[in-house]
């Protein structure tokens, strides 16, 4: 069988370590500038696409976040053919009407990391890519319309708020990012996000909420709590994927892949 030449990339977060709905999956190792990605990329196909899979915290959940090769995980999809990333991710909540088990689709992040290369263009050429909507609108759409089919709850918009980790964040951090306006906290969409803007691909972020972080009266995140609703999350997840990747058009009809051009000094 041909296979389309829509081909989508699935970066796994925490609990999603594998995809079992591709069929003729195979193993690639792809070597990149910036080094090693996270793992073996596994290519299949669902649904009419050819889909590619890199969990981002390697097998056994083995890098934590601050030490991610993003580029190289970034640049590998990029040259297995990836213009669409969809990235599940586990998030905490800064907001009561985000509940743990509901699936959060932002559109805007604040960056509280550091020390992370964050870019591909070090030096020789510059780039000063556009960030202003982070999120692929396309995708969203299409994300958004299967949760509601499948009766999950989810949201549509909301900010990031992406600290550097491993650590989970005191009280006084948590109040804070709620007063700068966060909806939802997690450890990995930065650089991830940017790096995907530069190299001309779609990217929409799956948060998957599992705790309350520490703001809330009587809540104190652990890796425990967030294991526990880690389950459950990870089956919606699959039901999102299992909808939406044959509905991802072959043709994009947004802008993401022309951000770069425009970037270039």
């Amino acid at each position: 069988m041909v296979m389309s030449m829509v081909v989508v990339g699935i970066i796994g977060g925490s609990g999603v370590y594998s995809v079992e709905l591709l069929s003729g999956v195979r193993q690639e190792k792809v070597f990149t500038p910036f080094g090693s990605p996270s793992s073996l990329l596994s290519v299949g196909e669902f649904g009419g696409r050819r889909v590619v899979f890199l969990p981002r915290h390697g097998v056994g959940h083995s890098v934590p976040p601050h030490m991610i090769n993003y580029r190289a995980n970034v640049w590998a999809l990029r040259e297995l053919g990836v213009e669409r990333v969809l990235a599940p991710s586990a998030v905490g909540s800064l907001r009561d009407e985000f509940r743990p088990g509901d699936v959060v689709l932002p559109d805007q992040f604040i960056d509280r990391t550091w020390g992370r290369p964050n870019t591909f263009f070090d030096g020789g050429r510059v780039a000063h890519v556009s960030m202003a909507d982070p999120f692929c609108p396309e995708l969203m759409d299409l994300v958004y319309d299967v949760g509601l089919g499948l009766g999950l709850s989810i949201h549509r918009g909301g900010t990031y708020v992406c600290i550097q980790g491993p650590r989970f964040s005191t009280r006084a951090e948590s109040r804070m990012f709620r007063m700068w306006g966060g909806d939802i906290i997690g450890m990995t969409l930065v650089p991830e996000v940017s790096l995907a803007r530069e190299a001309g691909m779609c990217y929409l972020t799956i948060a998957m909420v599992t705790d309350y972080d520490c703001w809330k009266e009587g809540w104190r995140v652990t890796a425990e709590e967030v294991v526990k609703t880690m389950a459950s999350n990870v089956e919606k997840v699959q039901k999102i994927l299992t909808k939406v990747i044959p509905l991802i058009p072959e043709k994009r009809g947004c802008r993401c892949g022309e951000y770069i051009n425009e970037a270039l000094l």
